[in-house]
């Protein structure tokens, strides 16, 4: 991956993982870190995981999980295709956690993540399933 990152340099990149680096539930895996590391040293902008079944947007953050608005990583948990949530949030929730789907403990508002990636930037948007309230959507600027 360093290599790859080192020979084709992007103006906006986007990694994911099944297992989240960072999560607000028990879902949190760390051994995963070691690549967050690879890319933010690369200045990647974008992580997306799943395996944690419900969803959660972080602010930009530093592989340590200290929040770094100019050159961080943002991450998204999107695991809200359906299956009931595995752990219940923490309280409080992991640092930098900025927007979470938990409806009540044990309960997620199911949908999609949208995403439009461009040269310099990325949206989003959280699309709901029929029936569903829990909304979350903007934008970001590329390293």
């Amino acid at each position: 991956m360093r290599q790859t990152l080192t020979n084709y340099p992007a103006r906006c990149t986007l990694a994911y993982f099944h297992h989240p680096p960072f999560a607000s539930t028990g879902a949190s895996s760390p051994e995963v870190r070691p690549f967050w590391n690879v890319l933010y040293d690369h200045d990647a902008d974008v992580i997306l995981s799943g395996r944690a079944h419900y969803y959660e947007r972080f602010a930009r953050q530093r592989p340590d999980g200290t929040r770094d608005l100019s050159m961080g990583i943002r991450e998204f948990v999107v695991g809200t295709g359906g299956a009931p949530p595995i752990d219940s949030m923490t309280s409080p929730r992991a640092a930098n956690s900025v927007v979470d789907s938990e409806k009540s403990p044990g309960t997620t508002a199911y949908g999609v993540l949208k995403l439009r990636l461009s040269a310099g930037s990325y949206a989003w948007k959280f699309l709901l399933v029929a029936g569903e309230t829990f909304t979350d959507s903007g934008t970001g600027q590329c390293h």
